[in-house]
């Protein structure tokens, strides 16, 4: 008997929710959603088009031409943007903060709310962001708060930068705790832990030990279902 969940993994940037996120889904066999992921190809476009985070009329113009999806390929998931493979061209700082700023604006949130919830309609899926288990999936089966310390996630952030013009390891922690005040501090969905979450600090665990506590995590709701679906069949 198979019980379908609905995982949600927040946290803030650098505490290792895309390696975490994606890991635990292939070990599930489950899909990975990177949430964060669609509010990047929104700022890329918005990059691109000229259009300001405050402009909201433009941004709700721009939006409802945009085309965002979710493909393999070989094995790797590509973001395409209008069809065009943006995957390589969304981490970039100025994406970055960009993202930040429009993922606080109520268009930009409307929007991409249906999209991800129509994601998760079917369950058996991992989604990652900042408010999936605080706004966007508050009934998700299994919700996870992840966090490092500033230090270390700064750390890490600048260790996956790579290429000329390459930020410092101290332009990265500025810009980090620049978009931790942007994140936490905004009016509409703010960073923070659902209250049922469960929180993991990662700065002294490895990606294999953060991955085993949230898989003993998921079995013990995955054996909570299916008792229950057994008692409801008697």
């Amino acid at each position: 008997m198979s019980c379908k969940l609905l995982i949600t993994i927040d946290g803030p940037a650098g505490a290792g929710k895309s390696t975490v996120s994606r890991r635990l889904a292939e070990d599930l066999g489950y899909r990975y959603v990177d949430t964060g992921a669609l509010y990047r190809a929104v700022a890329l476009a918005a990059l691109e088009a000229g259009v300001s985070p405050e402009e909201d009329e433009r941004l709700g113009a721009l939006i409802e031409s945009l085309s965002v999806q979710f493909v393999i390929v070989n094995s790797d998931t590509r973001l395409l943007l209008n069809g065009r493979d943006i995957t390589g061209r969304i981490r970039t700082p100025e994406v970055s903060m960009m993202a930040s700023a429009v993922s606080a604006r109520p268009v930009v949130r409307a929007w991409l709310l249906s999209i991800q919830r129509g994601m998760g309609r079917e369950k058996a899926a991992v989604f990652e962001g900042r408010d999936m288990g605080t706004v966007v999936f508050p009934d998700a089966d299994v919700k996870f708060f992840l966090d490092a310390s500033a230090q270390v996630r700064a750390l890490r952030r600048y260790e996956e930068l790579k290429g000329p013009g390459k930020q410092s390891l101290t332009q990265v922690e500025e810009d980090m705790a620049r978009r931790d005040r942007n994140d936490s501090t905004r009016d509409i969905a703010p960073l923070r832990a659902a209250m049922d979450s469960i929180r993991i600090d990662s700065s002294n665990l490895s990606i294999t030990e953060v991955i085993e506590i949230m898989k003993r995590a998921v079995a013990r709701r995955t054996a909570r279902g299916q008792r229950k679906a057994s008692q409801e069949t008697l």
